[in-house]
């Protein structure tokens, strides 16, 4: 009799846990502005170290919320007033395992630190929407930015 009680303590707290997993995704999807994203933290074996989660656009910033976990505080946050698109690719090697066919892989740069996040194609137009359509900057303060990386000096 007291194995069965072990089990079934077990199996409650199993079940809480998943149920606080999916209670806060539901609570940040209710937020409004999420959307579904991989976001790569490990770069020691190429191809590998995705996390998938939800990003959640709040003002200038996209929040990445790890998929399974309980915190609300987001794991990482990506500010597009110095965020830009260094690269855009489809997955290629292990990363094609592990993410939709119809995902896009892109090489973001804040500052000196570097990220890989991948997304939906669709969902790609309206991240690179959302990155342009910053608000209006003092022409004084800060330089003009290019999403795709440093501007081409023609000669």
């Amino acid at each position: 009799m007291r194995v069965l009680e072990v089990i079934g303590i077990c199996l409650v707290a199993l079940l809480a846990l998943l149920f606080a997993i999916f209670f806060r995704r539901r609570l940040l999807i209710l937020g409004g502005g999420t959307i579904r994203l991989q976001v790569r933290t490990s770069t020691m074996v190429p191809g590998r170290g995705w996390s998938p989660g939800l990003g959640q656009f709040v003002g200038d910033e996209l929040r990445f919320h790890k998929m399974f976990s309980l915190a609300f505080r987001p794991k990482r946050v990506l500010d597009r007033r110095v965020l830009t698109i260094a690269e855009r690719r489809l997955p290629t090697g292990p990363e094609r395992l592990t993410m939709p066919g119809h995902w896009v892989v892109l090489r973001c740069a804040m500052g000196a630190t570097e990220a890989e996040i991948a997304m939906a194609e669709t969902t790609v137009t309206g991240f690179l929407s959302w990155l342009e359509a910053g608000p209006p900057r003092d022409p004084g303060s800060v330089p003009g930015r290019s999403i795709f990386g440093p501007r081409q000096v023609e000669s």
